[in-house]
């Protein structure tokens, strides 16, 4: 498999392609004039972790922004994280009681939204490394699919296109609209309103009167709405 040695000469989407389809494992490097490096980690083709060079949201900022965990529980979480050496999100779902549903789903909108930083990058020297072990947040038991990594990335055929984020229609989902209560066509800020709001009905843990039973339809369907989000907004 050769790739190209520059990003300006291809797309992030297409480099994701060939190594999709060469069932690769390793990672993409991607690696600025400036000194910064991106790192992508593939295994067996799918994507298991993005490390950026730069700022980027953490977790605990996409879990505050969408309401699924209180401040006092971020702060003591991301605290007894440090002092543990151990995962925040590993200290969340074990200590704090989240939802490992809820976790998971945002951890791979935090990928989802890492990968469109990346796809505003102007040009980069691509290397793709085989021997680098991918970080201890890798998703390694639960990788992003081909349709959550490469489904609307642009390619090289689309170069006569603006980026993804100025021209790229909202996704229609039928069934992702019907899930959110919201009308086909609605704007990305009334489909974040309606999931947010549909979470706060949902999330397992604004519910701690709930049986066993009752918690794990709650899960179920709180897993349903935040698909339904990621295939509207992600």
């Amino acid at each position: 498999m050769q790739l190209p040695g520059r990003l300006r000469s291809t797309t992030l989407g297409d480099l994701l392609g060939m190594l999709h389809r060469a069932d690769a494992s390793g990672t993409l490097e991607l690696v600025e004039d400036r000194g910064r490096t991106h790192r992508i980690h593939l295994l067996r083709g799918l994507l298991v972790a993005i490390e950026l060079d730069g700022a980027a949201a953490s977790l605990a900022e996409l879990l505050r922004k969408e309401r699924a965990v209180d401040d006092d529980t971020l702060k003591r979480s991301l605290l007894r994280a440090l002092t543990s050496q151990r995962l925040h999100g590993e200290v969340l779902v074990h200590e704090f009681r989240l939802s490992p549903t809820v976790l998971g789903a945002a951890l791979r909108r935090q990928l989802c939204a890492r990968l469109a930083l990346l796809e505003q990058l102007p040009d980069a020297r691509v290397v793709f490394r085989v021997t680098m072990r991918p970080p201890r947040s890798a998703l390694v038991d639960a990788p992003l699919g081909p349709r959550e990594f490469l489904a609307g990335r642009r390619r090289a055929r689309d170069a006569r296109t603006p980026p993804p984020s100025v021209a790229r229609p909202l996704p229609r989902e039928p069934s992702a609209w019907r899930v959110l209560g919201i009308d086909p066509g609605a704007t990305e800020t009334e489909i974040k309103r309606a999931f947010r709001k549909r979470a706060r009905e949902l999330h397992p843990d604004l519910h701690p009167g709930a049986t066993p039973e009752e918690r794990r339809s709650l899960e179920a369907r709180f897993a349903e709405v935040a698909a339904a989000y990621r295939a509207l907004v992600a």
